[in-house]
């Protein structure tokens, strides 16, 4: 199978890749990265392995459009994700998340119609619920503009499947963490800070709840998307490890064996209180996580402690800095 996998030098894009390579066992010949190397994005992600790496951006439609041929699937990670800088620059996410799923289904119907396409959303799309779990054909609702750029692109993608009988599929996850993940997230700056003995900063009260799923379970439920995903549905995908942002960081620093680096910050505008999925559509298909929290945020911290080289050249002042954005909101 040849498979094109935009945004491959992100967070989850690069694991996908490797879960696909190493896991798997895809020839790392037959996938074709693109990606637009902005700042969520790493060459050294994928620096270990042989694979095909175009570098673009997915606004490009000749560009993607010339990927696109003969390939047998797309896997679209390609976005704008963090919700401060949404709130401090809309445009951007407009731009990469809405535009550019619109030149992949475009280019997709014109010359190679008879592809799969995996879009990969969030659960933010649906926006905060304080008891229960959203299912898939429940109501959008977004609160950021970053979540209201991903529903968009989402329906796109339906009405391309209904109007041109496109073959796409949607998947919806929670938040991830993992190794890779760009150090402005949670978990990562959470550790990085704590290596550095600095304050980690937590949104308002820290109560907000957040579903936390390990990377490798995640790639592992895109696969099976991919390979029986149907055409047109939905598939939210969350592993029941609920958790608001102030546990997080405690469980981080009572591994780091870390103390009184908690710093409560001004919270964010339209800051969603909870997230939570059933993911009971795409368990049914055979998929469930296989990391606990306890296990993965294990990993996840070992892997950050031992790959000083990886997050060194990303963590300056800028990036780490408690509310990076608050002064352009």
């Amino acid at each position: 199978m040849k498979i094109l996998i935009t945004g491959g030098l992100g967070f989850i894009g690069s694991n996908f890749v490797r879960y696909m390579v190493e896991e798997v066992g895809v020839d790392a010949a037959e996938i074709t990265v693109v990606d637009a190397l902005k700042y969520g994005s790493n060459e050294n992600n994928l620096k270990d392995l042989e694979y095909k790496f175009v570098k673009g951006d997915i606004c490009d439609y000749d560009l993607v459009a010339e990927l696109v041929k003969g390939v047998d699937a797309i896997v679209n990670f390609a976005a704008e994700t963090h919700v401060d800088r949404s709130i401090s620059n809309p445009y951007a996410f407009i731009e990469s998340n809405v535009i550019g799923t619109y030149i992949i289904l475009e280019a997709m119907r014109k010359v190679n119609p008879d592809a799969k396409l995996v879009h990969i959303s969030t659960d933010e799309v649906y926006g905060d619920i304080e008891k229960g779990s959203f299912e898939e054909e429940d109501r959008l609702r977004p609160s950021s503009p970053y979540s209201a750029s991903k529903a968009s692109a989402d329906m796109f993608v339906l009405a391309y499947v209904r109007t041109y009988g496109l073959d796409a599929v949607i998947t919806r996850c929670t938040n991830n963490y993992g190794a890779y993940q760009f150090p402005e997230k949670l978990i990562p700056k959470a550790i990085i800070r704590a290596k550095m003995d600095k304050k980690i900063p937590i949104y308002g009260t820290g109560k907000n709840v957040r579903d936390w799923i390990y990377v490798k379970d995640h790639c592992e439920a895109i696969n099976l998307v991919l390979k029986r995903g149907e055409k047109g549905e939905i598939y939210n995908i969350s592993s029941g490890e609920e958790k608001s942002n102030l546990e997080v960081v405690n469980k981080i620093l009572d591994i780091m064996g870390k103390k009184d680096l908690t710093e409560f910050v001004e919270d964010r505008p339209g800051h969603d209180i909870r997230y939570s999925l059933d993911s009971s559509k795409i368990r049914r298909l055979g998929w469930k996580p296989k990391h606990g929290f306890k296990k993965g945020i294990k990993e996840t911290i070992e892997w950050y402690l031992n790959n000083e080289w990886w997050w060194t050249p990303l963590a300056d002042e800028k990036i780490l800095h408690p509310t990076p954005w608050k002064l352009r909101w």
